[in-house]
């Protein structure tokens, strides 16, 4: 099951905390189609937000058709993200060296996150397209 981790001063909203959580357990296979998620009383007893705020979240999660709430029962993951980042794959553990040695290089957690979504951002990065000028064309009658 998905703890949630609630960082009050990211500027994040609390429920788009929730949603991008969520979504991580689920790229990372902690959570597998069928899985129940925390009932939002869980969630606020081990967060102290307001049930409001999850089940906001927990909304966002199901029009997206990544869980479902079963009335009585509580709510559901319906599909998965993926799981690259499995706990065998060989990317992990070289993510895991590299971590190792930027705490080694005396980085600490924000900057290793600073480092590595600037990484991503130019890696990952959408291309802009350019406009390309249309060639002028005269008519007849213009003069040129």
């Amino acid at each position: 099951m998905v703890e949630y981790r609630i960082d009050r001063h990211s500027g994040v909203a609390t429920y788009v905390q929730i949603v991008q959580q969520t979504k991580q357990a689920l790229r990372l296979g902690l959570l597998q189609p069928g899985d129940q998620l925390p009932t939002a009383r869980e969630v606020v007893e081990a967060t102290a937000i307001n049930p409001n705020t999850v089940l906001k979240a927990y909304r966002e999660l199901e029009r997206e058709g990544l869980v479902e709430a079963r009335r009585g029962l509580g709510t559901f993951v319906r599909r998965s993200l993926g799981t690259v980042a499995a706990e065998d794959s060989p990317l992990r553990a070289e993510l895991h060296a590299w971590a190792d040695r930027a705490r080694e290089a005396g980085l600490d957690r924000d900057d290793v996150a600073a480092l590595f979504t600037s990484v991503l951002d130019e890696r990952f990065a959408v291309p802009v397209p350019v406009p390309v000028p249309v060639a002028e064309t005269h008519s007849q009658g213009d003069p040129a």
